[in-house]
């Protein structure tokens, strides 16, 4: 979405508070406002973020509707309200195409503009629990055919990896492949795979001593932090990188677009991790 980070700081002194927030349902436990209300105060942005829970698809509508009427500044997305909001949008990224869902409403020149923050924020916790990871010419694996799985294939196979997607279901691995120009694999593929990630809402049914010894594994899942999964793969020796890094990597986005700059170094992440009763 281009342009949305850069514009000047809003907020500031003499301008009206900017509401922002995150809609969802259940949207109870979102940790959206949390790591948004931190970043504001430490900026000292005339703002708020608040989560909102429509009920229905015409709940949600009419929560786009505040948006265009500049009552809300801007607007995260989250389950199940992602492919219709895409659908209300007057713009579409390329990547949120390519998703087929959006996790991010702006109003901008009389435009509703649709834009998917996911693939920056899995690449970005790539890069921070997993430096020595380039995935440039390797072969990844991703679990599942979600729309969580369509980001993270679109993100990975514009990073320049070999992207497989395995799912039980092949239709829609075959509709997902079709639409982004990846490959449908099955679990031999995970043998020589440089990085899998589960994309799917369960533990999946991976044998991870079949991965090469300096795989990473990933999951997008965040509650709990260390998953079986990724309990799984550390216990198998394997770098792991969890789901609450990529969260926190797909609200950076969303900030600049909604107060025109980037988040302070605050540590979000000890908030995160304090308000799930993890350790670290």
């Amino acid at each position: 979405m281009a342009g949305a980070g850069g514009a000047a700081p809003r907020g500031s002194a003499g301008d009206v508070t900017i509401r922002a927030g995150v809609a969802g349902q259940p949207i109870i436990q979102s940790l959206s406002p949390l790591l948004h209300s931190a970043w504001i105060a430490a900026a000292g942005v005339d703002a708020t973020y608040e989560a909102f829970g429509p009920a229905d698809a015409a709940g949600f509508a009419a929560l786009v509707g505040e948006v265009r009427s500049g009552r809300l500044g801007g607007l995260n997305v989250t389950a199940p309200f992602k492919a219709q909001a895409l659908a209300l949008a007057d713009e579409v990224s390329v990547i949120a195409q390519d998703c087929g869902s959006a996790n991010l409403l702006v109003f901008k020149d009389g435009r509703l503009i649709a834009d998917s923050t996911d693939g920056r924020g899995l690449m970005g916790a790539l890069v921070e629990q997993a430096p020595a990871l380039d995935v440039r010419g390797k072969p990844v694996v991703i679990l599942g055919a979600g729309g969580a799985a369509r980001a993270a294939a679109a993100a990975l196979r514009d990073a320049g990896a070999f992207v497989g997607i395995l799912n039980r279901t092949r239709a829609r691995a075959e509709a997902l492949a079709a639409d982004l120009g990846v490959a449908i694999v099955d679990v031999s593929a995970t043998g020589e795979a440089a990085l899998v990630v589960n994309a799917l809402s369960v533990r999946p049914e991976i044998d991870l001593r079949m991965l090469p010894a300096d795989a990473v594994v990933m999951d997008m899942t965040y509650r709990p932090l260390v998953t079986p999964f990724l309990a799984a793969a550390r216990a198998r020796g394997l770098a792991i990188v969890d789901g609450l890094a990529m969260l926190i990597g797909q609200a950076v986005p969303s900030f600049e677009a909604f107060f025109g700059q980037s988040p302070p170094a605050v540590d979000v992440r000890a908030k995160a991790l304090a308000e799930l009763g993890e350790a670290g």
